[in-house]
């Protein structure tokens, strides 16, 4: 049994007593989990002392959020397994209490009433979690992109408060960027685009002032994503190349595939149907060569898997008029899409209506839309899907069967007059 320096120099340079790391490792394991922790200070003495050398899985988790650093970093000693081989918690164990983890209830992000550290930072990741969350199930409602906001200046508020290391001011930038960069893919989603340039102005230079690659890659792919949508397809090049650009992605395969994908869907626009094909290929190896175990930032393992990279080619499909391919990978979408993406549900599936009606499959097509929930309809994205949807269908068939019973169906969901023609 040897004393753990290591440890014992991190509460010093943080200056916090055994009473303190323990009351915010406590906070820090309700804030993963809903339940507050069971940390005393003898807990911490014996950390100290080397009487435990690895706390138990939650905690060791929460004691690594508090201070930034792995347990091992920390100067604990991972148990081995009897062969001798490995730890005695297996990697995918780990994975799948981070997962419950981020999915449980969490906790305020309240101002330290000591000096700003890490644990300050660790809340505000936690709520970042949560409008993640609520980004997937409910997409770009005013109240996200509005708590987004507020959850930006509270972490601009404790920047301001100072006292802080160079550290937790560069994450405190990173946090208020990523908040901004939110309330930005709220507005874009919710079509509220004046807004959304906006939040980017912001997002941007945050993240220049916290030199996260990670996140300036998300909010330019974000940038990229918003002139898309609204059809300027130099500017979205050009936005989504920043993005491709930054170092993430030569580190990290799986930030190379979002990267690519996005581009094949932007490439849509320009009808380039070689230069789609490539990009998405390039975006299939580079998913393929992802490590599965890799430390990434929550935003993107919450959504980047081979669903969304079938929905990008999906779109990607769909740009170019290839119809039939389009139907495939919405299938493959819709099959392999995690249970809480509600609005990419939504989404896939109004986009698999549209490529069935552009062969010519109108009764298959309008069952496909009508099995959009009623709570997705008012959904901004998907309104205008299904209306573009309506008037092409119309436009092949008007006032035929089809027709009728798509209309009938809108007037039922109240998006369509009774009367309508």
């Amino acid at each position: 049994m040897s004393p753990n320096g290591v440890l014992r120099q991190r509460l010093d340079e943080e200056g916090w007593s055994y009473a303190e790391l323990a009351e915010r490792v406590n906070a820090e394991v309700q804030a993963l989990t809903g339940t507050y922790g069971t940390v005393s200070e003898r807990t911490v003495q014996n950390w100290i002392s080397g009487r435990s050398q690895w706390p138990p899985s939650k905690i060791r988790l929460a004691l690594e959020r508090t201070l930034g650093h792995d347990a091992v970093s920390l100067g604990f000693v991972a148990r081995q397994s009897k062969r001798g081989d490995s730890p005695e918690e297996s990697t995918v164990q780990r994975r799948r209490f981070v997962a419950v983890a981020i999915a449980a209830p969490v906790v305020a992000a309240v101002p330290s009433t000591s000096r700003t550290g890490l644990t300050d930072v660790r809340r505000l990741e936690a709520r970042f979690a949560e409008i993640v969350a609520s980004d997937h199930q409910h997409g770009g409602t005013l109240n996200i992109e509005s708590r987004s906001v507020e959850m930006a200046a509270q972490a601009r508020a404790l920047q301001e408060q100072g006292g802080a290391s160079q550290r937790v001011r560069a994450a405190l930038y990173g946090s208020a960027a990523a908040f901004m960069s939110s309330a930005m893919w709220a507005a874009i989603d919710g079509r509220r685009f004046e807004a959304a340039k906006q939040y980017f102005e912001e997002a941007s230079s945050l993240a220049t002032l916290s030199g996260d690659s990670a996140i300036t890659f998300r909010i330019w792919s974000h940038a990229g994503s918003m002139f898309r949508h609204r059809g300027k397809f130099s500017d979205a090049l050009a936005a989504n190349d920043v993005a491709r650009s930054q170092r993430v992605c030569r580190r990290d395969p799986l930030f190379a595939s979002l990267g690519h994908a996005r581009h094949a869907a932007i490439l849509g626009l320009g009808a380039d149907h070689n230069a789609v094909v490539r990009t998405l290929g390039h975006a299939q190896d580079s998913l393929d060569r992802a490590e599965a175990d890799a430390l990434r930032p929550m935003w993107l393992t919450a959504f980047y898997d081979q669903a969304e990279l079938e929905s990008l080619s999906l779109t990607a499909s769909l740009a170019l008029h290839d119809h039939e391919q389009a139907e495939a990978h919405a299938h493959r979408c819709l099959a392999l899409l995690r249970p809480g993406n509600s609005r990419s549900r939504a989404i896939a599936t109004a986009r698999l209506a549209r490529a069935q009606l552009g062969q010519g499959e109108l009764d298959l097509a309008i069952t496909s839309a009508m099995a959009i929930k009623p709570d997705q309809i008012s959904h901004p994205r998907v309104a205008g899907m299904l209306d573009r949807f309506g008037q092409r269908l119309t436009e092949l068939a008007p006032r035929s069967a089809a027709d009728q019973t798509w209309r009938l169906h809108m007037a039922r969901l109240g998006r369509l007059p009774n009367d309508a023609p």
